[in-house]
């Protein structure tokens, strides 16, 4: 096979770096972040060949030799993101000191809310898991100041709008006036925030309890664990249908 046939795209190269997800490496390209031999690329397509020499923020970067699958118990008030500019805590802190390969968050918890989110190297995972297509099932409990009714609970299930976006959970077991499990597939930002706060209802503790087939099931708030083989397979399977 000669080099031109093993050449890979460039948003593809960086994902196996662990620079971030495919589509979030397309705008690191072309925002003009990365270079390939010393030039700079801005168009995602861009194949990279063996011997290459590939640089982001003019650091150079080679793929990772271990994929890491790591699910957190975020605490509430963490930031899931790789930096803060107001210097609030980071939810990678409480990882970055167990592992030496660069992980990146795997969709988003809110600065307030707590509970499961995965930190990756691999970015086709991180696509897979993010991406609605993959119809990955993200279960939350939700405390509330104030009750909560089935019949509001029937409405979200049916679909509202809510700001010109349409909200909608799969969904729900109610546990009492002022507890309930909420389970959403495509999980727009904050879907389950706007919805309370449409309604006029105070959330108390949002936590999220499950993603897919993985628990949060003994794991304490900031303890953390490796995915096993078994739920990592179950991802990419998604991914590949």
């Amino acid at each position: 096979m000669t080099p031109k046939e093993n050449g890979v795209r460039l948003q593809v190269y960086l994902a196996r770096c662990g620079i971030g997800s495919r589509r979030k490496n397309e705008e690191f390209i072309s925002d003009g972040r990365v270079s390939v031999n010393g030039q700079v690329v801005t168009e995602a397509g861009t194949k990279v060949y063996p011997g290459d020499k590939v640089t982001f923020d003019w650091r150079p970067v080679e793929p990772e030799q271990e994929e890491r699958y790591v699910v957190l118990h975020k605490p509430p008030r963490f930031i899931c993101s790789s930096s803060d500019p107001l210097g609030r805590p980071l939810a990678l802190d409480l990882l970055r000191p167990h592992f030496s390969e660069r992980l990146f968050n795997v969709g988003r918890l809110d600065f307030m809310s707590e509970g499961l989110i995965f930190f990756s190297n691999d970015g086709n995972f991180t696509r897979i898991v993010s991406h609605p297509s993959s119809k990955i099932e993200k279960e939350y409990r939700v405390l509330c100041h104030d009750p909560i009714d089935e019949e509001t609970l029937d409405q979200w299930s049916r679909g509202v709008t809510v700001e010109n976006t349409l909200y909608k959970i799969k969904t729900y077991r109610l546990e009492g006036p002022h507890e309930v499990f909420l389970t959403l597939i495509e999980g727009k930002n904050r879907e389950i925030r706007t919805l309370f706060k449409a309604w006029k209802i105070d959330i108390k503790r949002l936590i999220r309890v499950r993603i897919g087939p993985v628990t949060i099931n003994g794991l304490k708030t900031g303890e953390f664990r490796l995915l096993t083989a078994d739920e990592v397979d179950w991802f990419i399977k998604r991914g590949e249908k």
